[in-house]
């Protein structure tokens, strides 16, 4: 067992990919963490929005209620159809003002979900050119001519 050379290349992938992998999960991890840092920004810019909204949906009201008193003390003998108007302008007001919300809401569902698919992406694409570079620099020209000699010795056995 430990004359065979293959239990020794597998002793040191082993080793290979224990010493490369922490730095690479370190840049992993400092990628992931300046994304979250963008996401958590891009959430606090979100509530803020919110904040706007739902302060701007109490302006609304505030200036209804208003123009309500106004409308009633000047025109007394329409109350009937100030208060049908009224009603009219609060129905339009609350399904433009649950429009605006659900917009926002599915603006920042889907900038979440485009911010998440990103990081994955980065993070992929980061693995996947370290894991590379690293293969690439550490086989030499004898372990790459004996890896694709194995190779292909082992295709008749694989392909049956």
């Amino acid at each position: 067992m430990f004359s065979d050379p293959t239990f020794w290349v597998a002793v040191g992938f082993v080793i290979f990919v224990v010493a490369a992998g922490r730095p690479i999960m370190a840049k992993i991890g400092g990628a992931l963490d300046n994304r979250a840092a963008e996401i958590a920004g891009k959430l606090e810019e979100a509530k803020n929005l919110r904040e706007e909204a739902q302060a701007a949906l109490a302006n609304y009201q505030r200036l209804q209620r208003d123009a309500a008193a106004e409308a009633e003390a000047i025109l007394a003998h329409a109350s009937e159809e100030a208060e049908r108007l009224r009603a009219a302008a609060e129905e339009n007001l609350a399904q433009t003002l649950k429009r605006r919300e659900e917009a926002a809401l599915d603006k920042i569902a889907a900038a979440e979900a485009r911010a998440l698919q990103d990081v994955r992406n980065r993070a992929v694409d980061v693995a996947m050119a370290a894991t590379e570079k690293l293969v690439v620099d550490a086989m030499s020209d004898e372990v790459r001519q004996k890896v694709t000699k194995a190779a292909i010795d082992d295709l008749p056995t694989r392909l049956q």
